[in-house]
């Protein structure tokens, strides 16, 4: 990849005076409302700890421009839970920037007609632009709106900068595997001008667009300069050999891989995989064990209807196929520099980092307590709860809690599991799995007197929200 000859927007994060995305009227294309093929950006963190996806096809995941939470914490701006009996008034919050107030009016005008801005965007992008049609995989018909509503939603958050900038970098770093270099960037922001001023008419005027211009300068900014510094230190992908293939239920597998070179990542990382079988299909899965002497690499994959990945993965891989490995990305890690205790939230597949966080503090030689809460919606999705008491018997200080959530009246769900074994004042939380399981167990935790800043995932929507 050509390295990038901008020049930072400031600080890399104001995006005033960086100057380099100029925008102009984009050519119209033939009919003012094309049925254009459309892209989506890869998933974030989806359900299953990102090895799970959507219903296929879902090729967007491919996208090479489209911000994807790749890798997000929480660094938002956190506020400890009120003790219950001092309750505190919530701190006021900060009156939007009047970019960001103008940002927002734009995307009130646009919501109702999302489908036709995003179907104008990619018409404008290809017809401008047709040498990046070949970037994007060939069917683009299914959850296309993915990339557009990325971009949206960061220039929307503009004034968030500790959260976008964390994730805008993973983001960039990520995009290299795509081939994106730094000239891509403007032909993006020129197609996404060009959507918003046919359609937010009411809106939309010089201020308006000079407000979209600097977000998305320091939007793309801040992505170059970090694919540019990684750069340096490490390829856009590596290829992976798979050396086995574990059939653990009908729907769920654990695949191992070795790279061709030597794979530096964390325990509660995830990467995103391509197969050979779907080309520039990207989907993201959490490694399952912490790094190992001989270099392996694991992934735990729960096939879903219709998911090309995940049934490629679970069905059709055999030892002797090739993968291809974006970056490690994420920051659900263990802290070594606290002896907290750890609690840990698993639904599904989300087990597998869990898994892995577990062994790096074994490795560490800690004996900190680390209370595990493994939720399944059966039995049958308990399928690693032989090697997870197996850790059990090996390590005094760990527990492992199996809940299932049974439909009968015993019915006990993992967050209220979580809460009856409380206190948890002296633990960092740790949560992988569904976005619902995640959103509910938050809101178990934060019950449960866990400060905010102390609980770990990776959903970038998620921490807009809490940010919020």
């Amino acid at each position: 990849m050509d390295a990038p000859t901008t020049t930072s927007a400031d600080n890399g994060i104001s995006g005033e005076g960086g100057g380099w995305f100029t925008p102009h009227k984009p050519v119209s294309p033939p009919n003012p409302e094309p049925a254009a093929p459309t892209a989506a950006a890869p998933e974030a963190g989806a359900p299953e700890a990102r090895t799970a996806e959507p219903a296929a096809p879902k090729p967007g995941a491919s996208h090479p421009m489209a911000p994807q939470p790749e890798a997000s914490h929480p660094t938002a701006p956190q506020h400890e839970a009120p003790e219950p009996s001092t309750p505190r008034p919530a701190a006021p919050r900060p009156a939007p920037s009047p970019d960001a107030q103008l940002i927002q009016r734009t995307m009130a005008e646009i919501g109702p007609i999302a489908d036709k801005v995003t179907s104008y965007f990619y018409a404008l992008l290809f017809v401008n632009h047709p040498h990046l049609r070949g970037m994007f995989p060939a069917s683009m018909d299914t959850q296309r709106d993915r990339l557009l509503k990325a971009l949206l939603t960061a220039a929307e958050h503009i004034d968030n900068k500790q959260v976008l900038v964390t994730y805008l970098q993973h983001l960039g770093r990520g995009h290299r595997k795509y081939g994106t270099h730094a000239e891509h960037y403007p032909a993006v922001g020129e197609a996404l001008l060009g959507a918003l001023s046919h359609y937010a008419t009411d809106s939309w005027n010089a201020e308006t667009e000079a407000a979209w211009v600097r977000a998305y300068t320091t939007i793309s900014q801040v992505m170059i300069d970090a694919a540019a510094e990684d750069e340096r230190k490490s390829p856009p992908w590596w290829y992976a050999e798979v050396v086995s293939h574990d059939q653990r239920t009908p729907d769920i597998a654990v695949v191992t891989v070795r790279p061709d070179q030597p794979y530096p990542f964390l325990a509660g990382q995830y990467t995103s995989l391509e197969t050979p079988w779907w080309p520039r299909i990207w989907r993201h899965y959490s490694f399952a064990s912490a790094p190992r002497t001989d270099g392996l690499l694991s992934f735990h994959v729960k096939a879903v209807p219709a998911g090309w990945v995940s049934n490629a993965l679970v069905h059709r891989a055999r030892p002797g196929d090739t993968l291809r490995l974006g970056p490690p990305a994420g920051t659900m890690t263990v802290d070594h520099t606290t002896e907290n205790g750890m609690l840990c939230l698993g639904g599904g597949t989300g087990i597998a980092p869990i898994k892995a966080l577990i062994e790096d503090v074994a490795e560490h030689g800690e004996r900190r307590p680390v209370e595990v809460f493994y939720g399944a919606r059966s039995d049958h999705d308990l399928y690693d709860i032989d090697t997870m008491l197996r850790l059990q018997q090996s390590h005094p200080w760990l527990a492992v809690r199996p809940v299932v959530d049974r439909l009968d009246r015993h019915h006990v769900q993992l967050p209220d599991a979580v809460r009856d074994y409380g206190p948890w004042n002296e633990y960092d939380a740790y949560l992988s799995g569904p976005p619902g399981m995640i959103r509910n167990g938050i809101d178990a935790l934060l019950g449960a007197g866990i400060p905010s800043e102390r609980i770990r995932h990776d959903e970038f929507e998620e921490l807009v929200a809490a940010a919020h």
